[in-house]
């Protein structure tokens, strides 16, 4: 997986992440800016996730995104 795509293009990339997530905040989006580990904190934070599902979570999104 090329995260890099992601964290390069966070302006455009953000609002797929807001719409798959809802509960992360605008002020959240900021403090990720597109670093994944921090991605995978504020789900965990938000929705109460384990770390094992966030990261699937995130997988399954990354691969359907068509990059």
């Amino acid at each position: 997986m090329d995260w890099n795509r992601v964290e390069g293009n966070w302006k455009q990339v953000k609002g797929k992440v807001k719409e798959q997530w809802g509960k992360l905040t605008d002020d959240d989006l900021d403090v990720i800016n597109g670093k994944r580990e921090q991605l995978e904190g504020k789900i965990q934070e938000r929705y109460g996730y384990a770390k094992d599902q966030t990261k699937k979570d995130i997988d399954d999104w990354y691969g359907r995104q068509g990059w």
